[in-house]
């Protein structure tokens, strides 16, 4: 069979689907939606997560039991200049994506950084939450559009 005996057609398809966040993630969520950033720890380490990643301890395999709320500041552990455009891009470049560690948290969540020249962005900078217009909070890490750092310029001994 070649290409002209065959018959194209064109459908649109779609899925509709229910999702659960399940037990790990629920408090996060609905933290989100209160202005609140709530992490998870773990029995065994006592670390504390945020995001609660699944509810699950990397480090130990159990599920984090307590949650915990941590705070809307921090400091960068670790940070990239993006210098690449990308389709659909809504950021200028040059940009910064970083991991901040939460004062309260352990582990660091991924997020951008912006309020300053992107050179200017360093490993230990303070930083803190900038959240949209309450109206718009909702069960999405997208409720905090970006960091900024501290009015004070303080920096971690991180």
């Amino acid at each position: 069979m070649n290409n002209e005996d065959m018959m194209r057609v064109r459908y649109p398809v779609s899925v509709t689907y229910n999702w659960s966040a399940g037990p790990g993630s629920s408090a996060y969520l609905q933290g989100l939606t209160e202005g609140r950033l709530v992490g998870g720890r773990c029995p065994e380490c006592d670390l504390v997560y945020f995001p609660p990643k699944n509810g699950i301890c990397a480090k130990d395999a159990v599920f984090l039991t307590e949650d915990v709320e941590v705070a809307h500041e921090g400091y960068i552990s670790t940070f990239c200049i993006v210098n690449v455009p990308f389709l659909g891009q809504q950021i200028e470049i040059p940009y910064v994506t970083a991991s901040i560690i939460l004062d309260g948290s352990d582990l660091g969540v991924s997020h951008l950084i912006q309020g300053c020249p992107a050179d200017q962005v360093h490993i230990g900078m303070r930083v803190k939450a900038v959240w949209q217009d309450e109206s718009e909070w909702g069960p999405t890490l997208a409720s905090i559009p970006h960091f900024t750092p501290v009015d004070n310029g303080e920096v971690s001994n991180a």
